[in-house]
């Protein structure tokens, strides 16, 4: 989710946003630990030989498996209890890591032109090169000094407030307030607080941590960090941004279609004062604190008659008195309908499902596999409404991906790429029908919308799924920027808000100046998690849903589809 994400990775982690996290790195790939990187360099002075790719990968897989779990429970224990000395442990563990995986990645770099080399011998040294977390320069003290920038830019976001009414609030809760607030005057105050206070003060730490990985990026032989994310998917880089560019021109018409009937309503709502009839949209009116996605702001935009569809998830819930563990275990009865084993007994025992009232945690949803193999988790601060019941469902879809390939070699325990990843969750949580509603007993029978309210049901989607496109987009958009150079530190905010305007069609609903870091308000931009990721999985999402229901033998409207059972 992207803020549902990551999802909506992260160590294997996922979501739009929210997250996903395994016992590979914040980015994806592990972070390692065993002998100094000057000792990595030592060994890859030996001849590149067939027999020496298959010791090195050998070698670096049993190193990474001695490391990964001792890492990973730090990394929950940042996660779920932030504090000084957490801070210290996950910025020495992730510096050690990082440390260890650019030194893999120059050793595997030497197997490029090998041959003859078996299939999996020549995947493999691909992805260590091309998958190190945060890669930091090879200098003495390099890797700490990145590290502790980016633990503290995280700390920073994860301890954040904003203010409503002039009274602190923490993450969680202002997201949860700007998404039924339509005061405008309030919600104009939790915007503004939550971006100067969470966003403003990363910008010079972020400018430094940007300079270090791209230098780490260089020395392992790509032009830029950008570069180094963009080699993932199977095609040179510079292909990778062109599809990126022509996938998005191909839906883009639907979302100005979405944009003009969203602003259209929301001048009804609030006036030419608050929302012109034309031009961009006040980014705080969107029912999100990023605008990324507006189901939140349905009962704003929906139309007489069609758009009324009886019910709304937040109600049934609380209706039926749900609770935070009673949605995850209607979670994880999706997938046992589907004839998946359930959850082990430590799920239950050692994920948060909650915000503890007693410490700071990272309330921002993510699924973790901390030893690679059944030790799943998510991580989340669950409100009961209809939002979080979504985000369960795809959480818990990256929960079960990750089992599902835990016995596959250690390299190819992931997604085939991070999109898809992402898409495994989403596509789970676009059967939450009306029909899945009644089948778990959350909705009469006769409540149903029927066909006659189609066109309220659709707009409902596209209300999160169209309205996200460009913003899934956009965040790497400036990143790419950033990191070559094309956008200079003296126009973060400047150009920020350029590309929200080209691509969202928003303006912020103050005046932003070069003092402020709105790019750092969004989680994945300080814990340095890749976006492109939301944006593919928005398209693939789709084809995977349609995929299942034609398994399943549905004939009905697509939108109408249930494969639950």
């Amino acid at each position: 989710k992207g803020g549902r994400s990551v999802r909506r990775i992260h160590k294997t982690r996922v979501f739009e946003g929210p997250l996903i996290r395994t016992g590979f790195s914040t980015i994806a790939l592990p972070m390692l630990v065993a002998a100094p990187a000057v000792a990595q360099e030592k060994k890859a002075a030996g001849a590149a030989t067939p027999a020496a790719a298959d010791a090195f990968l050998e070698r670096a897989t049993k190193e990474f498996t001695e490391f990964s779990e001792d890492d990973a429970r730090i990394q929950w224990l940042y996660a779920t209890y932030i504090n000084d000395d957490t801070s210290a442990l996950v910025a020495k563990s992730q510096a050690k890591g990082t440390e260890m995986l650019v030194g893999y990645a120059l050793e595997a770099a030497k197997y490029d032109k090998v041959t003859p080399l078996r299939p999996p011998t020549r995947r493999q040294p691909t992805i260590w090169r091309a998958g190190p977390p945060p890669p930091a320069p090879a200098g003495p003290g390099a890797a700490a000094a990145l590290s502790k920038l980016q633990t503290d830019m995280q700390t920073v976001y994860g301890t954040g407030k904003g203010t409503l009414k002039g009274e602190a609030i923490n993450g969680s809760d202002i997201e949860a307030a700007m998404g039924t607030n339509r005061n405008p005057a309030e919600l104009k105050e939790m915007w503004t607080s939550w971006h100067d206070n969470v966003g403003a003060p990363q910008r010079t730490d972020y400018q430094r941590a940007a300079g270090l990985l791209n230098e780490g990026a260089r020395e392992l032989g790509y032009k830029d960090v950008g570069a180094m994310w963009r080699s993932n998917y199977d095609m040179p880089p510079e292909e990778f941004a062109k599809l990126t560019d022509k996938l998005w021109n191909e839906v883009k018409p639907l979302y100005e279609s979405l944009h003009t009937y969203v602003r259209w309503k929301l001048n009804e709502k609030y006036g030419d004062a608050v929302q012109p009839k034309t031009g961009p949209i006040r980014a705080d009116l969107l029912g999100n604190m990023w605008a990324q996605e507006w189901g939140n702001i349905y009962d704003v935009v929906a139309p007489p008659g069609s758009g009324d569809l009886g019910y709304d998830v937040t109600d049934l819930l609380n209706a039926k008195k749900y609770d935070a563990i009673k949605m995850v275990k209607t979670g994880e009865g999706f997938y046992s309908s589907l004839g998946l084993a359930p959850m082990p007994d430590t799920f239950w025992k050692r994920s948060l499902f909650v915000k503890p009232a007693d410490r700071e945690v990272q309330c921002h949803a993510s699924a973790w596999n901390l030893d690679n193999v059944d030790d799943l988790r998510i991580k989340m601060c669950i409100k009961v409404n209809g939002d979080d019941f979504v985000t369960i469902h795809h959480e818990l879809g990256h929960n079960y991906y990750q089992r599902a390939y835990n016995k596959q070699p250690l390299l190819y325990r992931t997604g085939a790429n991070d999109g898809f990843h992402e898409a495994i969750g989403d596509f789970v949580a676009l059967s939450i029908t009306p029909d899945y509603l009644v089948s778990i007993d959350l909705l009469d029978k006769e409540k149903v919308p029927s066909a006659d309210k189609d066109t309220g049901l659709l707009l409902r989607q596209a209300m999160d799924k169209v309205a996200f496109l460009p913003f899934g987009l956009l965040i790497d958009k400036w990143r790419w920027g950033v990191f070559s150079g094309g956008i200079k530190p003296t126009d973060y905010q400047g150009a920020w808000d350029a590309l929200r305007l080209q691509y969202q069609g928003i303006v912020p609903p103050v005046k932003r100046d070069e003092t402020k870091f709105d790019p750092g308000a969004k989680y994945h931009i300080p814990a340095n998690v890749p976006y492109t990721r939301y944006f593919l999985a928005r398209l693939l999402q789709f084809q995977f849903y349609k995929a299942a229901c034609d398994q399943a033998g549905w004939k009905g409207p697509l939108h109408r589809c249930s494969f639950y059972g």
